[in-house]
């Protein structure tokens, strides 16, 4: 079983908030987590959703349902039973014990307004993401602590892979079965099955849709574009989809924890900017599946190597977030003339630590234009600049912009 780096939150969260909702991917591990915490005096019951006969119990009487319970107890797959969270309100307001409820689900019932309202104040969620590449060796991450630190220094020499060891790690993704499993054959298999009963199941628990057929074609249409500026107007014209459906589909798989957006950064410039999100997929492994991506086909085809690796790092920034002691905001910069910064980490200070990934093995000055356009737009709030790349060197190209390796991320 592979350690995850959210579990002291989790704990943390038991110890002074009545209900916990640790909401994720399905396949990701959120019930063995929830399911393996070790807390002195601390024993919940439970129950899966999953499970027919307590399906129907929750579903036909929800309040007496809830009465019924011993607390503390585990609710897996909840967004099965939104019926629930009325009573789960109406228990803690009588009951006010931290840590009663852990709910689990693997789609995002918070985007229905009446169901955050319900338990504001009561409930703190948290995001279980797929496998880190530290979880994966058994190390906590701290690269978002570094480079944001006041006493940023350049560290020592990475432990560093090849080129075809980097990509087959980032084509293998963060699922812990994906992780397990030994040959790329195997893996695509379970990927296939994996997406098959999303929408079997899951979409539609959700949603009553009529296009499970458009989904999958719709996804792969959507890997072609995953780094890029969301343009639902092309995607409406590529996909055959009229945009009120797409936009509709596009939040269900944002429900599902498949695809996410990067916001774009403005800080209130005065340059024109561009303001649509990018598109990310949770999983590289999953991205990868979906563009049919093996070492094979990447090491010939440098504009896959790029889409891939980015996406990969962005994933990777984005699970270190959750437990990184630096609160920072991911977002993207780009004007519109084109200089563009892939990340952007904005600290609470308002400064600005600029990110640009490039999947080349080596790099010279012009990867850090980008870097250099938002440092001269953002003057003293530029507080450095990165280039993350799939070289062995970390190495300063200016006082303040320094080429870091991939490997860095996590070891």
């Amino acid at each position: 079983m592979f350690g995850r780096n959210i579990t002291d939150l989790i704990i943390d969260s038991i110890s002074d908030t009545p209900v916990i909702m640790l909401i994720g991917p399905r396949q990701v591990g959120k019930t063995t987590l929830v399911n393996s915490l070790e807390i002195p005096g601390y024993k919940p019951n439970y129950y899966t959703f999953d499970d027919l006969t307590v399906l129907n119990a929750a579903k036909t009487s929800p309040k007496a349902f809830i009465d019924s319970i011993i607390p503390p107890v585990i609710f897996d797959e909840v967004q099965r039973v939104t019926e629930l969270f009325l009573p789960i309100k109406e228990f803690v307001d009588k009951r006010k014990t931290k840590g009663d409820f852990i709910l689990t689900g693997s789609s995002n019932v918070l985007l229905l307004p009446k169901i955050a309202d319900s338990l504001a104040g009561r409930m703190e969620v948290l995001k279980l993401k797929p496998l880190s590449q530290g979880e994966i060796e058994g190390t906590k991450e701290t690269f978002i602590d570094w480079v944001c630190s006041d006493e940023f220094k350049i560290r020592a020499p990475v432990q560093t892979e090849s080129r075809e060891e980097l990509f087959d790690r980032i084509i293998r993704g963060g699922y812990p079965e994906a992780v397990n499993r030994k040959t790329h054959a195997r893996r695509s298999a379970w990927f296939n099955s994996y997406i098959t009963a999303l929408l079997q199941r899951d979409v539609r628990d959700l949603a009553n849709i009529e296009g499970l057929s458009e989904l999958p074609r719709l996804l792969s249409i959507l890997a072609a574009r995953a780094t890029g500026i969301i343009n639902f107007a092309e995607i409406s014209r590529s996909s055959g989809l009229p945009q009120s459906t797409l936009k509709r589909y596009f939040a269900l798989l944002k429900a599902l924890f498949l695809i996410e957006e990067i916001p774009a950064y403005s800080g209130n410039l005065s340059q024109r900017l561009m303001k649509s999100s990018k598109l990310f997929f949770t999983d590289s492994g999953l991205l990868a599946h979906l563009q049919s991506l093996s070492w094979s086909k990447i090491r010939f085809e440098s504009s896959f190597a790029g889409l891939i690796f980015e996406n990969f790092v962005v994933g990777e920034l984005r699970k270190q977030k959750t437990w990184a002691e630096t609160p920072v905001e991911l977002l993207h910069y780009r004007t519109s003339g084109n200089r563009e910064v892939a990340i952007v980490l904005e600290l609470t200070t308002g400064e600005v630590v600029g990110i640009e990934i490039k999947s080349a093995s080596s790099i010279g000055e012009k990867s850090f234009r980008g870097l250099a356009s938002l440092e001269e737009a953002l003057g003293k709030k530029f507080k450095r600049g990165i280039v993350i790349y799939a070289g062995d060197k970390m190495v300063a190209f200016k006082e303040n912009m320094f080429a870091i390796p991939v490997f860095s991320l996590w070891r």
